[in-house]
Formats: C-alpha cells, structure tokens, sequence
C-alpha cells in the first residue's frame, strides 16, 4: 500500500481509551497489599531498592523514607532490626559542567537515612547505565549489599561493608580538608591517578571543579576561582564522573556538604 499523500483520520471511528488508574501509585495500596499482610513475621531484616518515582520531590523523601523505616519497626515489634538500601545509580547522559540534579538530592536523602540506627547503604554510583533506569548489573548490588547484611546482621566483625563517607571537614585558608571513614587500609582513585567527582562553591553557590588529592584518610580540595569556600559537592550528577574508592573497591558515596 503506497502510504505517500495526504492522510485522512477520524477521531469518532473509535470510542477513546478510558483512563486507567495505576492502583500501585496511589498511598497505601502496596502497603496494605504486600506489607501489611506480613506484619509480624519474624525476620532477619530488610533491602529497600526504589527512588527513582520520587526525583520530581526530593526534598521530601528523608522524612519519607525514614518515617517509613521507623513505621516498619514499630510494627514488626523486634527492635532497631537491620535495615539495608541502595542508594540510586547513575543514569542519564554526563555532563562538562557541575550543577544540580534531582537524581543527586535523592542520593543525598538516602545518605542521611543512616542517621537512622542500623541502616546501610549500598552505593552504585559506578554501575548505573545511561540509557537503562533498571541497570543490568546486579551482582555487584548484591555482593555491596551482603557486606552489609554479614556485618550488620550477622557479626561478621571483619567486614568492610561501605565505600568511604566524609566523616568531618575544615577550612584550611582557601582549602578544604574532608576526612572520611570506611576507608579500610586506603583511600584510592580508581583507574586515575587525578581525583574526580569533586566540586567547590563560595557563597553564590556557583560550582567549579575542585582539584582534589589524597592525603591519608583525607582528600584535599582547591579551587583557583573560589577563594572562600562555602559548599562542597561530590558526584553531584545525574550521571557524574567520580573515582573516589577505598581499598575494596567500594565507591564513595555523593555527598554535599555545608561549610561554616
């Protein structure tokens, strides 16, 4: 059939597809369907993997997921039990430039759930894919994620279970000083010897990239065109270039992080 020329169409031909409701999206179905259910069972702990439905609002999802989190422990009634989550992976194309990303909110919300007792995350900042929200690489999740669980759940005191996490920071002049912890015997830059991921703002919260070096548990970062630091960002991206890793070859976690 030669489809060239002009098309005619008729929108009566057929009744209009009726609008669907997605009960899953709606507050409290899947709870009440899949949670609710198996209140009360005992168990070991828990894995969390979701975000993605909620970078439209990042600025609400701490106070979500945490009360979650709290909610879920009253109802089960054992205590502070393990409580594991990966932290979104990245996704969407790289950028030249530092600026903001609702995908780096988001992160930065699941990182302050550790202010939670017993928690864990697992971050997979470095095997996310650009074109695929569900990445393929799950092994490396799930291998992060029982690190966690043996330490957390079952003792293994020996474990190290997370990539770095800036522990303390100071001003240094027109340096800044981040000390971090879970760093095992070493922090490293992962295929490069120059540190990437790291970015430095004054007070108009106008990002540059930082030049950063290792220096023991600490990275020292710089900045030629800001001489009063005010703001620090790590992998601060939909899809950020970043290398910071301690000896296990587990990344570091984005972060941002507030000067006084």
């Amino acid at each position: 059939i030669n489809l060239i020329g002009e098309w005619k169409f008729n929108n009566t031909l057929e009744h209009p597809i009726p609008d669907v409701t997605y009960f899953h999206q709606e507050p409290a179905f899947i709870y009440n369907g899949m949670i609710h259910p198996i209140e009360g069972y005992s168990m070991q702990g828990a894995i969390w993997y979701q975000g993605e439905s909620n970078r439209e609002y990042p600025s609400d999802y701490k106070e979500l997921f945490s009360t979650m989190i709290q909610d879920w422990r009253i109802r089960w009634q054992q205590g502070n039990f393990p409580f594991l989550f990966v932290q979104l992976a990245n996704y969407l194309y790289q950028k030249d430039e530092p600026g903001e990303s609702d995908w780096a909110e988001i992160r930065e919300a699941q990182r302050k759930t550790l202010d939670l007792p017993n928690t864990g995350i697992a971050v997979t900042i470095d095997i996310g894919e650009a074109r695929n929200i569900h990445p393929s690489n799950k092994k490396d999740v799930g291998e992060r994620l029982s690190r966690i669980a043996f330490k957390m759940a079952y003792g293994y005191k020996n474990i190290i279970e997370s990539g770095p996490l800036p522990l303390s920071w100071e001003k240094e002049g027109n340096k800044v000083k981040i000390v971090f912890n879970h760093i095992a015997n070493g922090l490293q830059a992962k295929n490069d010897s120059i540190l990437k991921g790291f970015a430095i703002a004054g007070e108009n919260k106008q990002f540059y990239w930082a030049e950063a070096q290792i220096q023991g548990n600490s990275v020292i970062l710089k900045c030629p065109v800001v001489n009063k630091p005010k703001y620090i960002r790590y992998g601060w991206a939909d899809n950020p270039e970043c290398n910071l890793y301690n000896s296990e070859m587990l990344p570091a976690s984005p972060f941002q992080i507030e000067l006084k």
